[in-house]
């Protein structure tokens, strides 16, 4: 009986209310297939109503469509579902759809401009879901379609530039509106057959649109704070656009710091105090611009850097006003201590009791006390920083170096002690180059005890890769002042305590020295060292060199054993300079058996090289499974067995 509607109907019924939703759809799919066609507007209403009611609306979406197939003046009921599950991209498609219908008849009683007024509400609406339709196209085309409800369409087309964020198109248009409106009245005159000079309603059109032009930028700049009044940038950019309007700039000012709140601004917000002060400034309003710059340094800034900066500005006005005084009293007053200390970075204080740590401030007044104070009011400066906490290196080496100017040099390297205290490595590392070189310029050798204890607690724990500029410093105090083997002993120490890629450089600086000081023959032991210590490349060369001096002090024997031991090292193809440099050598001071012996040893080498090659090859092939017949060479007996083959 599946040809009969009521037992379909009955079943349907009874699996929806067993809530198996795969069941129940495929009971409906099979009760469509099984029923003529003039029976199915009994079934779809219970299909739709079970798609209403499930968690998903995915099914829902694709029953509707195999529905609209058999009944598409029914899409209205689609559309309206789709909104309620927010699907908006394909309510609009939907929606556009049945507007170009020609022959579409609203069950809902709506007329076609109707429909297009809910398409441009929905699309102009929902600039972020509906992505599948050109919106402006359009709108525009409803521009033209419906010419007696302009209005209404522009307004939805600046709703949606509004919403999507392109406040320029807003404007656009709204100029393309009152253009519009222009020319449909000059038309109406033209036919009329009246003066246009004499038409009020059009000049007063006409002065509007030019009003228009002529605000764009700040209307622009409204909307943009409007969305973020809290927009430092466009705050700015508000007031370069009334320059020349000194009343309009000073409402404009006072209108930004009263409404921004620094903890939510997007910029730094004390610039507007800044510029603000610094218009006064420069009308020369100096004491409205201190007013300013006064109330500004009691604003809770997000950042403790903000507030500093307001300080050091103000005090710069003076400064280029040269009220020096002025300027020292602001730095003064800026790093008094609050009668409620806080840590620098603890938020939960306001920024006035936290700037006091504020580095930037304390180095200007460190500045200025340099320049305009007395030399005590700057060592209390200094002395404050160091005592907070807060100096940099650079502020250490500053320090010491404004006490030597004032020939108090105990106490500048008292100060290098203090930063030194105070620091870790590597920051740590400029105090101690500039230490230790005005430790040796100010002594030489008077003090070379306590010098060498500098250079001994300097190279404590010193990274490899800043010890071989104080090492250097310190052979050359002990070459100048103290003694050679003391002097050689630091470049030993040199040579293994720097990284491995300056190891070659300073070997060559040892050598050098031990060569001019003790003579050549003293740097036979480091070359050894070297040869030993370096890596293949530049122990080639050091062997190289180190041959080269022994063929000249006559050791031929010694350089002989030295080419031999390098040797080993040296594949023959890769170094062939080695081997020809050796080969010389020996043309020079050998003799045939010499010469013979050379060339059994490089084919020993060579034998060794190969068969480490093929041995890694063979490795490498039985990792990947692969299976190679290598040819098997035959080493002459010569290699291994002396010299009778040859």
């Amino acid at each position: 009986m599946h040809k009969m509607p009521r037992l379909w109907i009955d079943y349907c019924q009874f699996m929806v209310s067993q809530c198996k939703i795969t069941r129940s759809r495929r009971t409906f799919d099979r009760a469509l297939r099984a029923l003529p066609i003039t029976q199915h507007p009994r079934i779809w209403p219970l299909y739709l109503r079970f798609a209403h009611n499930l968690p998903l609306p995915e099914t829902a979406i694709r029953v509707y469509r195999r529905y609209l197939k058999l009944s598409p003046e029914n899409a209205e009921e689609y559309i309206d579902y789709l909104r309620s599950v927010g699907r908006l991209d394909e309510a609009a498609i939907r929606l556009a759809a049945v507007v170009n219908d020609e022959n579409f008849v609203s069950k809902e009683g709506k007329s076609n401009y109707q429909l297009w007024h809910e398409l441009c509400d929905l699309i102009s609406q929902n600039p972020d879901k509906v992505t599948s339709l050109k919106v402006g196209a359009i709108i525009r085309g409803g521009l033209t379609r419906f010419t007696d409800q302009l209005g209404k369409l522009w307004c939805s087309l600046a709703d949606y530039y509004i919403r999507s964020g392109h406040f320029e198109k807003v404007f656009d248009s709204y100029a393309q509106f009152e253009e519009s409106m222009i020319a449909a009245k000059m038309e109406t005159t033209s036919e009329l057959g009246q003066d246009e000079d004499g038409d009020i309603d059009l000049e007063l059109r006409l002065a509007r649109f030019e009003l228009l032009i002529t605000r764009r930028p700040l209307l622009l700049n409204s909307v943009l704070l409007r969305q973020n009044p809290h927009n430092v940038h466009e705050w700015h950019k508000r007031v370069k656009l009334y320059e020349g309007q000194p009343r309009q700039i000073i409402n404009t000012y006072t209108e930004a710091v009263q409404t921004i709140d620094p903890l939510k601004a997007t910029g730094k917000p004390h610039s507007l105090w800044v510029s603000f002060a610094r218009f006064y400034e420069d009308n020369e309003q100096l004491d409205d611009a201190r007013t300013i710059f006064e109330k500004a340094t009691k604003v809770n800034y997000k950042q403790v850097d903000d507030l500093a900066a307001v300080w050091c500005e103000y005090g710069e006005m003076e400064l280029r006003h040269e009220n020096y005084d002025q300027a020292l009293r602001i730095l003064r007053k800026a790093t008094a201590i609050p009668a409620r200390k806080a840590e620098y970075f603890d938020s939960s204080e306001p920024v006035q009791n936290r700037v006091y740590k504020s580095l930037k401030v304390w180095s200007m007044l460190a500045d200025l006390e340099e320049s305009l104070g007395t030399f005590q009011s700057t060592k209390a400066v200094y002395d404050r920083i160091i005592d907070l906490r807060i100096a940099t290196p650079q502020i250490i080496i500053n320090y010491a170096m404004f006490l030597e100017e004032h020939n108090y040099f105990e106490d500048s390297f008292k100060a290098y002690e203090r930063g030194i205290a105070l620091f870790r490595w590597p920051n740590v590392h400029d105090i101690w180059n500039t230490y230790l070189t005005k430790f040796i310029d100010r002594y030489g050798g008077k003090k070379l005890e306590r010098a060498r204890d500098l250079f001994e607690q300097a190279l404590d724990k010193c990274p490899a890769k800043y010890a071989k500029t104080i090492y250097l410093l310190y052979a050359k105090l002990e070459e100048e002042y103290g003694l050679a083997r003391h002097a050689m002993a630091v470049y030993e120490r040199a040579t293994a305590a720097v990284e491995p890629e300056e190891q070659h450089q300073m070997f060559n600086i040892y050598i050098k020295r031990a060569a001019e000081i003790y003579g050549v023959t003293h740097t036979r032991a480091i070359y050894q060292k070297a040869i030993e210590v370096l890596p293949d490349e530049h122990a080639r060369d050091m062997c190289l060199r180190f041959a080269d001096m022994e063929s000249k002090l006559g050791e031929i024997d010694r350089a002989r054993a030295i080419y031999s031991y390098c040797s080993q090292i040296c594949d023959p193809r890769v170094t062939a300079h080695f081997w020809q440099t050796w080969k010389e050598f020996e043309v020079r001071h050998g003799n045939e058996d010499t010469i013979r012996e050379m060339l059994r040893i490089k084919r020993s080498v060579q034998a060794t090289y190969n068969t480490q090659v093929n041995f890694m090859s063979s490795q490498m092939l039985k990792a990947t499974g692969t299976e190679v017949q290598l040819e098997q060479k035959s080493v002459p007996t010569a290699v291994f067995g002396g010299l009778k083959d040859d």
